[in-house]
């Protein structure tokens, strides 16, 4: 016999097994026991969170011939049916793939007819804001007056997307995300029913990945057991399974975020990305554990709230104590961001490396949050005894001399012939570059380096880290085409600007003081 899936072979037959739904099932159970069961409801809520599942109990309880305080009694021959899939009184439409009109008038029709057992006709429409404004409209008379023998239950995760004409004949059910708490319990009564060994502590992880969802809980459970197959499923291999990270991982990259330690910080994410871990499992992680870090800065009561360890509480708790609530929240502004971003992103890997990077360096930044955290800095290293060699004030007439004193860049004797010839084509040769690696070498300055080679000067540190990392193939693309146009392998340094001018102002820029001619080329 072929396995089912924990999350079918567990599914719910009646509605006392319905976990975390508490106030609809009551609900549905008063209407059936006191007979005052709607023509037409309409259920929401996220994925996995039952709708499904109780449309499919209510359907089989108001047919029930025996119920048992509002439930099927799942003896009787027309629960049976329905179970099985026998039944005709149970019509499941899947409207992402029945969304026309005509699909709705072959409802119309059938309506007309009397269910050939039991007392009601029950139609559930799944995911029904997929439907056609057509379909809709064509729905909308048989919603509002249906015969007495049928009811419709109508499934959705985007309430939203439903006209407001349908939502006003029916009446709406909110199903809730399912607590962390509950999913345990009901993982933890299932894995004895299996006769696995699991730890506690591993099937909580699983419904905290489960991100309120029953079935995503239940799937990844089935995950987990099937590549530990015979053995007790540990918190050490859920994480295994899952590419996810173990809190003290996030507290050693705080550390080095807090420390402004960008090496450190990426070298750290090198590990984690070369282990095999989910990158975007990684962002939403990261994110809830700053967001942890600022819950315990908002009050002494939220043990509770976090669901970690006390040893890790200890510490993030320390943690929190060295980083402002301000920075926290652009820490974590900037990570919300990120996830939205990397979902459709080819280069997830350089995003976090950039985003990681904007958390050490806020002075690459002028937003109100990255200036406030510059200030953080400074009082903290002020406070450890660190002096700041800072300057005297000058007057207006003094500033103005010492403008004028600042050295212009002076122009090179001479330029080789291979670099003369490079400037003349290098708008060109940086257009053919993609993504980032075109966007930073835009910001460079070309100039003469102190050996004669080709050096690129950067006032963005950003761009320096990225173009400088050996692992940047844009840079070697970047040499390769050199090669090909000149026919030379030209020697190319790159250069930070430390000295709180413009780069422009610091060394002369060979695009401008060599005359090169405009090419047209196809990208």
């Amino acid at each position: 016999m072929s396995y089912t899936a924990l999350y079918r072979k567990f599914r719910p037959h009646e509605f006392e097994d319905v976990k975390g739904q508490d106030h609809i099932v009551t609900t549905l159970k008063n209407q059936i026991k006191s007979n005052r069961i709607g023509h037409a409801y309409l259920f929401c809520g996220t994925r996995g969170t039952g709708k499904t599942t109780v449309a499919k109990i209510f359907a089989r309880a108001v047919n029930c011939e025996n119920p048992v305080d509002g439930s099927p009694c799942g003896e009787c021959a027309i629960c049976k049916a329905i179970a099985s899939g026998a039944s005709m009184n149970v019509i499941e439409i899947d409207a992402a793939s029945n969304n026309g009109v005509d699909n709705i008038r072959q409802i119309r029709e059938e309506v007309e007819y009397r269910p050939t057992e039991g007392r009601y006709k029950v139609y559930i429409i799944d995911e029904v804001h997929m439907l056609s404004i057509g379909a809709f409209n064509a729905l909308l008379k048989t919603l509002e007056e249906p015969p007495e023998y049928v009811i419709f239950i109508l499934a959705t995760t985007e309430a939203n997307k439903i006209p407001i004409t349908i939502l006003s004949r029916c009446q709406r059910y909110d199903f809730h995300r399912i607590g962390i708490d509950v999913i345990t319990s009901r993982l933890r009564e299932l894995m004895n029913i299996e006769g696995v060994e699991a730890e506690d502590k591993a099937l909580r992880y699983v419904a905290k990945a489960g991100d309120g969802s029953m079935r995503d809980s239940l799937s990844l459970l089935d995950q987990c057991i099937a590549f530990y197959m015979g053995q007790e499923l540990t918190y050490d291999r859920v994480l295994d399974v899952l590419g996810a990270v173990d809190t003290d991982v996030y507290f050693k990259l705080m550390q080095h975020i807090n420390n402004q330690d960008a090496a450190a910080a990426i070298s750290l994410l090198d590990t984690l990305i070369t282990e095999g871990r989910d990158l975007g499992q990684l962002i939403t992680d990261f994110t809830w554990y700053m967001r942890n870090l600022l819950l315990l800065q908002t009050t002494e009561d939220m043990e509770d709230v976090i669901d970690i360890s006390s040893d890790n509480l200890i510490l993030m708790r320390e943690q929190s104590e060295q980083i402002s609530p301000t920075v926290l929240m652009r820490y974590i502004r900037i990570f919300s961001d990120l996830s939205n971003q990397i979902r459709y992103a080819a280069q997830k890997r350089v995003l976090i490396e950039i985003a990681v990077i904007r958390l050490c360096r806020p002075q690459m930044e002028i937003s109100y949050e990255a200036v406030t955290e510059r200030l953080d800095t400074l009082e903290r290293r002020v406070e450890a005894g660190a002096v700041a060699d800072l300057p005297k004030r000058l007057s207006p007439q003094a500033d103005a001399t010492v403008e004028e004193s600042i050295p212009k860049p002076k122009l090179p004797k001479a330029v080789p012939e291979e670099i003369n010839s490079l400037i003349k084509v290098w708008s060109s040769l940086v257009s053919q570059c993609k993504g980032a690696t075109r966007s930073y070498l835009g910001k460079g300055i070309p100039t003469l380096g102190a050996q004669g080679e080709l050096c690129i000067v950067f006032d963005d540190s950003t761009a320096y880290e990225y173009l400088s990392n050996d692992r940047a193939e844009g840079m070697t693309y970047f040499r390769e085409q050199i090669c090909s146009r000149t026919g030379r392998e030209i020697e190319i340094s790159l250069r930070l600007n430390e000295t709180g001018r413009a780069a422009g102002d610091v060394v002369p820029d060979l695009r401008q003081i060599i005359n090169f001619d405009i090419e047209e080329e196809d990208i």
